[in-house]
């Protein structure tokens, strides 16, 4: 969950090349681009997109929230006003990852605290807006100090006890994927009571504050001993129960990275929605540059699996977000490897843009938007607003790294096609 800044000088160096090149880029390729989406944002889309849903969404509906997703990662830890005012310039309407832990679970109730008055702040702003929350794939030692509250014992027909939640429960039998993350972080074991316990309250903290959408992160890896996914259902059957009765619209759009391409059983699918990294790829000999591509990796782009859906539609391609990740940067940055898959010129995806140039920075993200839309109709790029402390697409100083703008513009030029 953290990027490394540091830079090696021998690519310090090559930047002043790199930034003649952009500038180049600039004139020939993002003037024309961005006097089209100023076009699009000067002539305002006439007719009104439908974000309305209630108990159930609709696959129009669900694609026109995709279309204005974006990464907004610790909107709600650091509540800043700035944010807010970027995401009324830009009219984000699916804001994904506000609200995460990883590891340091015993801070739920301060980051709900804080979180909860931005909540109804962002909601005044825009009442259609969805928030999503993340639930990852870790859970530390940490946790023994949060208490376990009487509703979730009653969720699971148990009776009530005093006592908190218990790391060993959850935890995968004989070391598997223990000490996954570092010392006394592990990978949850889905198919233990006490992770569905842990599951179904985080959840049900997030849907109170008035989040309608939940991340589950790498579900594939907590599901050794769940692999027809009875555990998951389970948990999930129980947070939409939850949902149905007490979240703002009556339901919760849950999604996952799923790199089988999605999870189905008996022609249900668990989620609502796909999710994965974008997966660049570095373009040998042009440093920093970086494309997409249908086939590399284990990239989604024409792999996600379709079903019958929880809100009832069914569909041959379940639609799906792609995100700019973090995952750390690998042993070799700012350097080409042919035999990096997950990894763009040695970062990771979003330490890899981050170090671009502003001018490149703005031209990939009108390129990348496009690719997705044109080469996978199932798929949208998710826009990056904010990625933690890390990044922020603001145009304001002193941290922005203005995209904020390209992003409006992309977005409103997105409508008009819709």
């Amino acid at each position: 969950m953290t990027l490394s800044r540091a830079v090696p000088k021998f690519v310090r160096k090559q930047w002043l090349t790199q930034s003649i090149r952009c500038a180049v880029w600039a004139l020939l390729c993002i003037a024309p681009l961005t006097s089209r989406a100023t076009e699009a944002v000067a002539k305002p889309n006439r007719t009104k997109l439908d974000y309305r849903f209630d108990g159930q969404i609709s696959r129009p509906v669900l694609e026109n929230y995709l279309a204005r997703s974006a990464t907004v990662a610790s909107l709600l830890h650091l509540t800043a006003d700035d944010d807010l005012r970027m995401m009324q310039n830009t009219g984000v309407k699916f804001a994904g990852r506000v609200i995460w832990m990883w590891g340091n679970e015993s801070r739920i109730d301060a980051l709900v605290e804080k979180g909860e008055p931005f909540v109804k702040r962002i909601h005044e702003m825009d009442p259609d807006i969805v928030l999503q929350g993340a639930i990852f794939e870790i859970i530390t030692t940490d946790v023994n100090k949060v208490s376990v509250p009487t509703s979730v014992f009653e969720q699971f027909d148990l009776k009530p006890e005093a006592r908190n939640f218990r790391y060993e429960d959850m935890i995968y039998p004989r070391g598997h994927r223990v000490d996954h993350w570092r010392k006394g972080a592990s990978v949850p074991d889905m198919s233990r009571l006490e992770t569905r316990m842990w599951f179904v309250y985080v959840g049900q903290r997030w849907i109170d504050m008035g989040l309608e959408a939940i991340h589950f992160g790498q579900v594939e890896l907590m599901d050794d001993r769940d692999k027809d996914h009875a555990y998951w259902r389970d948990m999930m059957a129980r947070l939409r129960s939850y949902a149905k009765k007490h979240a703002r619209r009556h339901i919760v759009l849950a999604d996952a990275h799923v790199p089988s391409g999605g999870i189905v059983h008996d022609g249900e699918l668990m989620f609502d929605l796909h999710s994965f990294p974008c997966r660049p790829k570095s373009v040998k000999g042009k440093p920093y540059q970086a494309i997409l591509e249908k086939g590399f990796s284990d990239s989604i782009y024409g792999r996600s699996i379709g079903g019958r859906t929880p809100s009832g539609w069914s569909c041959e391609a379940l639609p799906y977000i792609v995100e700019i990740d973090n995952f750390g940067s690998s042993d070799h940055p700012g350097r080409y490897r042919a035999s990096d898959r997950i990894h763009v010129w040695g970062w990771d995806e979003i330490g890899w843009f981050i170090k671009q140039p502003e001018a490149y920075r703005n031209q990939w993200l009108e390129y990348a938007y496009r690719w997705v839309r044109k080469t996978d109709p199932n798929g949208f790029f998710q826009l990056p607003l904010r990625r933690f402390e890390h990044y922020t697409a603001s145009m304001t100083p002193r941290k922005g790294q203005r995209q904020e703008e390209t992003i409006k513009a992309i977005w409103a030029a997105s409508d008009r096609q819709r």
